[in-house]
């Protein structure tokens, strides 16, 4: 049995996402959660759980792109700003939705440039030969 591999930049896609649900909808959709003793809205340990995530499969998947496909620092500086905006709707909660829609944007901007230049770089690797495995002694040929 084979283990299909893991798409990074999209488990980081759907993070984001994940945190802007939280920190947008779930206060609006699930205001009664506290009558029940669950209070995810405004707590800081999840919330810093969430950014923690975000920033560990976003950096793994980014530096991992980095470093052995594109070498392109463009997708690295643009998640980098999502994460700042995200740190610092922590810092003024007044302006959190403010904050945290560049974040989200920003952060998924930034998987999906590292998840297309890894595929640019992929498409450049793989020869103009039509998918053909040539020999290396074949390739060797003398021009006349």
């Amino acid at each position: 049995m084979e283990l299909k591999k893991v798409n990074w930049d999209l488990l980081g896609i759907v993070t984001s996402v994940a945190c802007a649900i939280h920190c947008a909808l779930l206060p609006i959709v699930l205001t009664s959660l506290p009558l029940f003793g669950i209070e995810i809205i405004h707590n800081k340990r999840f919330e810093l759980f969430m950014i923690l995530l975000a920033f560990l499969i976003g950096a793994f998947s980014l530096l991992r792109g980095y470093l052995y496909k594109h070498h392109q620092l463009k997708p690295l500086i643009v998640f980098s700003l999502g994460i700042l905006f995200l740190l610092s709707k922590q810092i003024w909660h007044k302006w959190e939705i403010v904050l945290l829609v560049p974040a989200v944007i920003l952060i998924v901007y930034g998987h999906l440039l590292n998840n297309k230049t890894c595929q640019l770089r992929h498409n450049a690797d793989s020869d103009t030969t039509d998918g053909i495995i040539l020999p290396v002694d074949s390739l060797k040929q003398k021009v006349v």
